[in-house]
């Protein structure tokens, strides 16, 4: 199963994006959460994302941006 781990990949893409909500607004950010949630099984990974509010992206402006609000809250908390 060469392409096992892109699920690890694809999985941390949408769990940063909402912890970016949630440390923007906690409330908003359990709310997109519950909403992909309560799809479960029903829904595929693209539309789990869209009622979550997430960007299912790769591109590397995506990605950069992510990666930059992690190291400003890396920096926050002195990591």
């Amino acid at each position: 199963m060469p392409f096992y781990y892109i699920e690890y990949g694809i999985a941390q893409l949408g769990a940063i994006q909402l912890w970016q909500h949630h440390r923007r607004d906690s409330t908003d950010g359990l709310a997109r959460y519950a909403r992909a949630m309560k799809l479960g099984n029903t829904k595929p990974l693209p539309e789990l994302f869209e009622a979550a509010g997430l960007d299912l992206g790769f591109d590397e402006g995506h990605v950069a941006s992510l990666i930059g609000e992690l190291r400003v809250a890396m920096v926050e908390i002195g990591a």
